[in-house]
């Protein structure tokens, strides 16, 4: 990210808005937006690390409550939540932290939350696991911003895997919402 542009670009939206960028408190602000964006958005330059996988035995492997943090393409304002990830290992696992990893690669960008479920589910799928769950619940600050009189919360899920056997679907969705 060129954050030299990314300031002046700021400094244009605060004069278009109507605000002085030479008062007190907008002085630094150009510096601090560009700053926080080349963080917000992150997750165009990472890599989850997936490669990195453990030999281990093991049925299921559930991961709860991975918080994560996004901005909506079509208002470019935040929107936040969790997820849950249970996938059937094929001989090897990931460690928790690979997971919040994928996690962060695909929500610190412009995204929609459904996007994020299926991106999830198709890099871990992509590692030769047998079948993965991925359920994300979110609040929209573009809808409450603008005033959508709604507090609920939106929920996607995304499953990759060959589920011949209904059961293993069943599996993974009972792991994930069991408390």
């Amino acid at each position: 990210m060129d954050k030299e542009r990314v300031k002046k670009l700021i400094r244009e939206l605060i004069i278009e808005i109507g605000e002085d960028p030479t008062r007190e408190g907008l002085k630094d602000t150009p510096r601090r937006i560009a700053d926080a964006y080349s963080e917000i958005f992150a997750g165009y330059d990472s890599d989850s690390e997936l490669s990195v996988q453990f030999s281990e035995d093991s049925e299921m492997v559930v991961a709860k409550n991975i918080q994560f943090y996004s901005m909506c393409e079509h208002h470019m304002l935040p929107f936040y939540g969790t997820i849950q990830i249970a996938y059937i290992p094929n001989g090897r696992v990931f460690g928790i932290s690979k997971l919040v990893r994928v996690v962060e690669k695909f929500s610190k960008r412009l995204q929609i939350q459904e996007r994020i479920t299926k991106n999830i589910a198709d890099e871990l799928y992509s590692q030769g696991v047998k079948g993965v769950a991925v359920i994300a619940d979110a609040e929209h600050l573009c809808m409450k911003m603008r005033g959508v009189k709604n507090d609920a919360k939106v929920t996607t899920s995304a499953f990759r895997g060959t589920f011949e056997d209904k059961k293993i679907k069943e599996e993974l969705l009972k792991a994930i919402h069991t408390k």
